[in-house]
Parts: C-alpha cells; sequence; structure tokens
C-alpha cells in the first residue's frame, strides 16, 4: 500500500501559462494539476463467488421440457447458504460502497478522485475495513471443508467435486489491493517528441484533464440530487392515512452527502458552497423522529428539499 501526503490543501487547479523545454526530455509545465487538493485511490477486491454453471444438469432440463437449446441453465450455489461465505461477502460490497461514497470517479480504468482534506480519514476507514475483511476471510477458510462436506450432502446427484477448489487455491482467489497515487503535475510527463508533439500531447492531456474534472464535480452533485429526490418523494404525504414509511438514513444520508460538499468542491465552486451553507441550515437538528411526527416540520423540509432541487445545476448527468 503507498501512502502519499499533502500538507496543503488548494481549491483548485491552476493553469501554467508558459512552457519549459528541457534538452534531454521535454516537459510539459503548463498542463493544469489539482496535485494539492486531491490524490488518486484505486482499490481492488477480488473473492471467490461459489458459483458454477452445470453444463449437464442444463442439458437434462432442457431435455425435460423440450426446450430449445442454451435456452434454460443450471446455476449452482456450490456452498449453500454458508454464513461465512455470505457475511465475507456483504462485507466486501460494503467496503466498495464505503469507497466510492468518500471518493469521485477519475477515469474508466477504475482510477478515484480522494480530497485531500479527507485523505486520512479514507485511509483510516478502508485500513479497519480491509482488517476486517482478512479476520471475515480467515473464518470463512475454517469452515470451507466442513460446508462442502455439507455441499455434497444437499446436492446429491448433482455434486461434483471438480467444482470445488482446494482450501489453498480458495483463499488465493481472495486478494485486497488498495493503491494511492500522486495526481500528475506538470514535471511528471517528459516526453522526447520535440516542441511540436509536445503542444500536442499538452492539449490533449489539458482536454482530459477538463473532462474528468467536469465529470468529478458532476458525479458530487449526482449524489446530492438522488438523496434529495429520495427524501422529497418519503417526505410527500399529507396525513397518516397516507403516510409513508421511511427510515431514520433518510436523513443521514442527506447529511453525509452534504457534510462531503466542501471536500469534493475541487474547483471552489460557488454555487456548490451555498447549496451547502443552505442546507446545513435546512437539515440542523432535524431527525427522522421528528419528521415523523412533526406535520408542519414534515412539510418545511420537504419545500425547503424541493427548493434545493430545483436550485441545482442543469447536467447530462441528471
Amino acid at each position: 500500500m503507498l501512502y502519499c501526503m499533502y500538507n496543503q490543501k488548494s481549491v483548485y487547479m491552476k493553469r501554467r501559462t508558459e512552457m519549459t523545454t528541457q534538452t534531454n526530455n521535454n516537459v510539459i509545465e503548463n498542463a493544469p494539476t489539482l496535485n494539492s487538493s486531491a490524490m488518486l485511490v484505486e482499490l481492488n477486491i477480488s473473492k471467490w463467488d461459489a458459483r458454477t454453471l452445470d453444463k449437464d444438469a442444463s442439458i437434462e432440463v432442457e431435455q425435460k421440457n423440450q426446450t430449445a437449446h442454451g435456452l434454460a441453465n443450471v446455476h449452482k450455489k456450490l456452498l449453500g447458504h454458508c454464513e461465512e461465505h455470505i457475511t465475507l461477502k456483504r462485507h466486501i460490497s460494503n467496503a466498495r460502497n464505503l469507497h466510492y461514497s468518500m471518493t469521485l470517479p477519475w477515469s474508466k480504468s477504475g482510477l478515484q478522485l480522494v480530497p485531500t482534506s479527507i485523505y486520512f480519514k479514507y485511509i483510516e476507514a478502508m485500513t479497519g475495513a480491509e482488517n476486517k475483511y482478512w479476520k471475515l476471510l480467515e473464518a470463512f477458510l475454517s469452515v470451507y471443508d466442513q460446508a462442502k462436506t455439507d455441499a455434497k450432502e444437499k446436492f446429491g446427484l448433482l455434486f461434483r467435486p471438480e467444482n470445488y477448489p482446494s482450501l489453498e487455491e480458495v483463499r488465493r482467489k481472495f486478494r485486497w489491493s488498495l493503491t494511492t497515487i500522486p495526481l500528475p503535475t506538470s514535471g511528471d510527463f517528459r516526453v522526447d517528441i520535440g516542441n511540436e508533439g509536445l503542444k500536442e500531447v499538452q492539449t490533449q492531456y489539458a482536454k482530459f484533464y477538463d473532462e474528468q474534472l467536469e465529470r468529478s464535480m458532476n458525479i458530487a452533485w449526482q449524489r446530492l440530487y438522488d438523496v434529495l429526490v429520495r427524501m422529497s418523494d418519503r417526505l410527500d404525504y399529507a396525513d397518516d392515512e397516507n403516510k409513508k414509511v421511511f427510515r431514520d438514513t433518510l436523513v443521514t444520508n442527506v447529511s453525509d452527502v452534504v457534510d462531503l460538499l466542501d471536500d469534493f468542491n475541487l474547483t471552489n465552486n460557488q454555487e456548490m458552497k451555498e447549496m451547502k451553507s443552505n442546507l446545513d441550515k435546512v437539515l440542523r437538528g432535524v431527525t427522522a423522529d421528528a419528521l415523523r411526527e412533526d406535520t408542519d416540520l414534515r412539510h418545511k423540509t420537504k419545500k425547503a428539499v424541493d427548493d434545493a432541487i430545483k436550485a441545482l445545476p442543469s447536467l447530462d448527468i441528471l
């Protein structure tokens, strides 16, 4: 795991207006960067799903039911309802959700942008998730042989020994990798292609940078839009007869997104600043129980949320 630390929080990208050419290596000096206010992270978690397609059983089902070939498939849950395996897979899903909730997308390759203002909070959260991952994996591996024995009894004639890897093979199917990468700075781009080629690379990188930054900011807005629309919908009732059920997370989900707006505001966007300030006031002291019990508060909160939705910028992703 690679850790890179930044002490200064910059508000948004800077463009340099001059380009320096070195004798042996040309260096792009004016490519825009966010290297002091954000970093790139990549999370890779691999697992064994313990599922497989039984081709022979699929053919039998098709023949028995006079079904055309390829239309009916028999997929087997190799370990049935092994609780340790289910718990491990659920944790992996939760860990990925945690990772995405604290970062913004940067590239289609899986790189995510994490603001340096919450970098250590992010690392602490992911380290805790990783530690739990390895503990749950060991718990699963400790019951794997027994789960395989149980599966043999339950599957009957559908049991296939070749579907089950050895314990060590199963262990190797599980991996956790979190990589931290500084955002490229101008000096990181070293090319030996002459001035004309250098300008073309510079232009392409600037275009890519702007597109990725805009996409990341749009995603931040989209997350806010999603939770606000959800809240507005659940608060949309006038009396107990038409009461809508909602969980306590209706409020906390909105608060969690709003709390991160300052960190995700990588371009120092004034609209996002004002939205954060307004929603902080709307949500201050508001609880799910209060919204359930206080009709006036519910109506007041819904109106404020609806006004916030109308004030959101028009985005292609909405």
